[in-house]
Order: C-alpha cells, then structure tokens, then sequence
C-alpha cells in the first residue's frame, strides 16, 4: 500500500494546473471566476424579443488539431457552428460560453483555444461570457481534448426567418466555403489519411503550395455578421426568407429545414466553385456524388431563400459584407427535397 494520503493531483486532476489556465484567460472570458455569467439585455433595441439558443462542437477536426499541435482556429469553428444556426432564424448572437474537457490540463492548448474561442465571438458580434475546462484522467488520454459551445441570440417576435416565409419562385444564394469548415472530417480524415496514406505535412495536392494540415485547419467561415447585413439592406421590404447553415448532411440535408411542405429546390451545381479539396477526397476515396453531396458542404457554407425581385439587393449586401456570393438556384413547386442538376 502507498505510503500518504490521497490526492487530487496524484489521482490525476492538477489543481495548479486549471488555475494557472484560468488566470491565462482573464481578458479573453467577460464573466470569468463567478459561478455564472450576466448578460445585460439591452431593451431598447426590442419590444419583444424572442431568445433563440444554440449548441455544438467541432467534432473530429480536432484530431487533426491533436495530430498537429494546432489549436489555433478551432475555437473559431466552435463559434461559427453556434452562432451561424442562430441568425438561420434571424437571431442576432449576444453572448457565447464554452465547454472544454481534456485528460489532462495544458495550459498553453487551453489558452490558445480559449483564444480562438475570444476571436471568433469578436468576427460575430458577440460576447465570450463564461465557460468551463474539465480535467477527466482515466475518461480521457493526456493529449485528448474536446470542446463545445453554447451560444444565445435575440431576435424580434414576429420577425423570425423559416419556412413560413418561403414560396415557389424565391432565388436561393449560395454563400461560399473554402473548405470543409468542421463537417465530414471522419470521412475526409478516413480516406486521406488512412486509405490514401497522406501525411498532414505533405502539400494538399500536387503543386499546392500549402499543407494538407493547413488545409484541414482552415478556420470555418463565420456568416453571421452578412447574412445580418442582408436582413438590414432588405429590411423594409422583408425580402430575406429563410436561411440554411449548410453542416453535417451537406445541402441535400439542410437545405429542406427551411422549406415548407410540398416545395423543393432545384440548384445547379456549376453556379458556384467547389473547392479543390473536396475533388481530391472524392478521387481518393472513389465516393459517389450523392454521397460526397449528403456529407460535405462542396463550397456552399450557407444558403439564403429570397424573394425574386430583391436578388441584387442581397447579393450587393453580400459583396458589401466581404462575402461575394452566387445564385445557385430557385425554389419549386414541382417537387420536395434539393435536385442538384
């Protein structure tokens, strides 16, 4: 038997450690040390607003964060995967909190993601209010490390965006990806890493001038902030319907979220560019089209239903919000669920 009394830390729970990361992010977390985080609503803004909230992770790409030692962006993703599901009802994000468990504390990942975590909710518009880091050794290996966001918006009762507002005839707009933001990274991972035998080191592709790691680390694109300009520059004509944060399922998945029953989507594929990463996984891994459609974005990361007559409003908005977009097809009559032609 072990001579001593037990300990946290000789169980595996560094103490010192955590507070050594907590103190690291005092300036990045507005309600850090409490038990939990305010957030004065500004009433004058509403008259009768309707809180709309949020919750995801970043799923596997974080393993190619592990693999690299890059935590970088990842908290940027976290954001986007919050906030970009509040404004498809039209929400503007207020505030966000994040959750990240680890085998075991490094102060150094956990400022770094707390970081992106800060950085991202500042390209939003929103505030980082509070959060936790969990220690779990024994669940988790030493290096493991996962995280989660939770993030809450408001929006104006009545004006909500959905399926509601959409008809045949409306135009949908394709807001571009340059990646695969943080969706389809166990198929992707899969075919590039184990059945192709890539190494994250090595360029993208033949000729690329930066690395597959550099690739798959690309920061998610965070929409919020345009599709909020959109809704401002069509405000008094309402002329933005609907909204679809293209995830997990690609557009063949999200895309009918926001379309009311017995209509349908006809898009054409040679409307927008698909990046380049998305044909190399699709060579490599020799996957069919509806299944490259049903798991990746391949380069819309966000799609807007609008109305007919306000195309070029949206899509000036757009360019005005640093996001140049396209027109990548019309909503019909004829049929239920997204053609791509």
């Amino acid at each position: 038997m072990a001579e001593g009394g037990a300990t946290y830390a000789g169980a595996g729970v560094d103490i010192a450690a955590g507070d050594a990361a907590v103190e690291r992010m005092k300036g990045l977390v507005a309600g850090i040390g409490g038990f939990g985080a305010r957030f004065p609503l500004d009433m004058t803004r509403y008259t009768n607003p309707v809180l709309v909230s949020s919750t995801d992770g970043v799923g596997t790409k974080l393993m190619v964060a592990q693999a690299t030692g890059r935590y970088g962006t990842v908290g940027i993703d976290l954001v986007a995967m919050c906030v970009d599901d509040l404004v498809c009802l039209g929400a503007e994000p207020l505030f966000m909190l994040d959750y990240i468990a680890t085998g075991k504390v490094d102060p150094d990942h956990i400022e770094t993601v707390v970081a992106g975590v800060h950085e991202g909710c500042r390209l939003a518009g929103c505030v980082l209010i509070g959060g936790e880091t969990a220690e779990h050794p024994g669940a988790m290996a030493p290096d493991d490390l996962d995280i989660a966001g939770f993030a809450v918006g408001a929006v104006e009762q009545g004006s909500e965006l959905g399926p509601e507002r959409v008809h045949a005839g409306d135009v949908i707009l394709g807001i571009p990806s340059p990646g695969l933001r943080s969706n389809g990274y166990t198929l992707a991972r899969h075919v590039l890493l184990e059945r192709a035998g890539r190494g994250l080191g090595e360029p993208a592709w033949d000729g690329a001038t930066h690395t597959l790691a550099d690739e798959l680390l690309q920061p998610s694109v965070i929409y919020t902030p345009a599709v909020l300009a959109v809704r401002a520059a069509l405000a008094e004509g309402d002329g933005l319907h609907a909204c679809a944060h293209i995830t997990g399922g690609g557009v063949v998945g999200n895309l009918p979220r926001v379309l009311p029953e017995g209509l349908g989507a006809d898009l054409d594929r040679s409307a927008w560019v698909e990046p380049r990463i998305f044909g190399e996984i699709q060579r490599l891994g020799a996957i069919e089209e509806a299944e490259m459609d049903r798991v990746f974005n391949r380069g819309v990361g966000m799609a807007l239903v609008v109305d007919a007559q306000v195309v070029n409003a949206a899509l000036a908005a757009l360019a005005g919000a640093g996001l140049p977009s396209t027109v990548i097809g019309t909503v019909v009559s004829t049929h239920a669920g997204v053609t791509i032609r």
